[in-house]
């Protein structure tokens, strides 16, 4: 067995997450800087290349998480499994499934991006100048959406082999030379040509170009554990749904944290511009934990699913509840202290008396809240390592509810903003209860693997996967 899956294997849990994770977490903190950086620069060109930017920005970052967190999450997973049960022939299969998919979904977010998307900017408010600078900033940045696609999608495949480093390398040493080139392009530097907004869209779709050459020239050297053909394989379905029925549903939790700030806001707005300005400051907040978690939840998951493979259950849950622990102390620190301190961080987009008032009043709040929301977060992780995503999807739904619906009733039956700001911490209670419920409860092993059809599929010489891996293993 490789080194790299024994460890994952045998190597003591919390540790080994922990040491696993700090070069992921330090990696996402550079990333969520780079885009602050680069908002400061294109702030240079004024008022309209600033709003254009921020209309394309949480595009943007949807397609990064699912691409990275989802979508990466089911090929890490169907990696790590692979490897877990000794299956390292599926597992070099599994490569230019990937490959394949994240091509496939390249090309369809350009073509819908490129379409759509000035319709898209000028509803979500961009006008004359801001939407013109939107529409140049996104037709560059989403004419290069399959490097980016390429870039999370082989990076999760290194991951899924429990090298957690290699990736991390990468994407911080592109990170430190994006940040001197996205400033040098937009303003134009010796023989660079001064592109304005441009620029920094050449940056970003540069960085993940030059990544996805780098990822695939490790994969393909030989120095890690997997050991692909040189030339594409004829693609099957039983890969491809190993790798979708993951990363498709995961798409759906990814988007649950946007759809309950989303709705959060529109309550506020019902209460009033101030409640607006308030609570999306400090929601930011609330959105930096995710990145923050996902730099604990990938090497859980690759965790969680290498144990998977080999049937090694009680070490599955082991990690899913050690990580979760992690997450949650990590979180609830951070929301206690700015429970404590809020203007610590809300000063730090500007003092208006009302603003910092009502977003006192959501970190107060809300605040307590966080540490459920990430150890909610990690289960959602661990799960994706596990191959079982239905109770985070009932999770991440019910979270929605509570928060549109307790928000609702809230708006409309309490005065202010502490029953709106209630509603929502509960609603991250709920997510993170369910999560735990369900793991505790067996959830993740319910159904039986059916060993006559398992026996079938290695007699025939065909792709074993899903809850009868294990017994692939065994039969074999």
């Amino acid at each position: 067995m490789d080194a790299r899956t024994k460890m994952l294997l045998e190597a003591p849990i919390g540790s080994t997450i922990v040491r696993l994770a700090l070069p992921n977490i330090v990696v996402m903190v550079v990333q969520a800087s780079i885009g602050l950086i680069e908002t400061y620069f294109v702030a240079k060109l004024g008022i309209d290349a600033l709003a254009g930017m921020a209309l394309v920005f949480p595009v943007l970052m949807l397609f990064v998480m699912i691409s990275a967190g989802a979508m990466g999450g089911g090929i890490l997973s169907a990696i790590a499994r692979a490897l877990g049960s000794g299956r390292s022939a599926d597992a070099n299969i599994l490569v230019w499934h990937a490959i394949a998919i994240a091509l496939g979904f390249g090309v369809i977010t350009t073509i819908v991006l490129l379409i759509g998307g000035p319709s898209l900017y000028a509803l979500m408010g961009g006008r004359d100048g801001s939407l013109a600078a939107a529409i140049t900033y996104s037709t560059i940045v989403f004419s290069g959406a399959t490097p980016l696609w390429l870039f999370n999608s082989l990076a999760a495949v290194i991951r899924g082999t429990g090298n957690i480093f290699f990736p991390a390398a990468v994407t911080l040493a592109g990170a430190l030379v994006l940040i001197p080139l996205s400033p040098a392009l937009i303003f134009g530097l010796g023989p660079l040509p001064h592109l304005g907004i441009a620029g920094g869209a050449v940056a970003v779709v540069s960085y993940y170009a030059v990544g996805s050459v780098i990822f695939a020239a490790y994969i393909w050297s030989g120095r890690g554990v997997l050991r692909p053909s040189w030339t594409p394989q004829r693609l099957t379905w039983a890969p491809t749904h190993e790798i979708l029925r993951i990363g498709a549903v995961s798409s759906l939790v990814s988007l649950s944290t946007n759809v309950s700030i989303a709705v959060a806001t529109g309550l506020a707005g019902m209460i009033g511009p101030q409640a607006v300005a308030g609570y999306g400051t400090g929601a930011r907040l609330e959105y930096l934990l995710v990145p923050l978690i996902f730099g604990l939840g990938a090497p859980l998951a690759a965790m969680v699913g290498t144990a998977i493979g080999a049937g090694d259950r009680a070490r599955a849950i082991r990690a899913a509840w050690t990580g979760a622990a992690i997450a949650g102390i990590l979180t609830e620190t951070i929301g206690l202290m700015a429970t404590v301190f809020p203007h610590a961080w809300l000063m730090l987009f500007g003092n208006e008396t009302t603003m910092l008032d009502v977003g006192s009043r959501y970190m107060e709040i809300v605040g307590p809240f966080y540490g459920c929301f990430g150890f909610g977060l990690a289960l959602y992780f661990a799960s994706q390592g596990a191959g079982r995503l239905g109770w985070p999807v009932i999770g991440a739904a019910a979270r929605v509810a509570v928060a549109a619906g307790g928000g609702w009733l809230a708006v409309h039956f309490a005065p202010g903003v502490d029953g709106l700001f209630l509603a929502l911490g509960v609603a991250l209670a709920v997510f993170g209860a369910v999560n735990a419920a369900a793991i505790a409860s067996g959830a993740w092993f319910r159904r039986a693997p059916r060993k006559a059809t398992c026996r079938n599929y290695i007699e025939e010489g065909k792709w074993c996967h899903g809850s009868c891996a294990r017994s692939c293993a065994a039969l074999s």
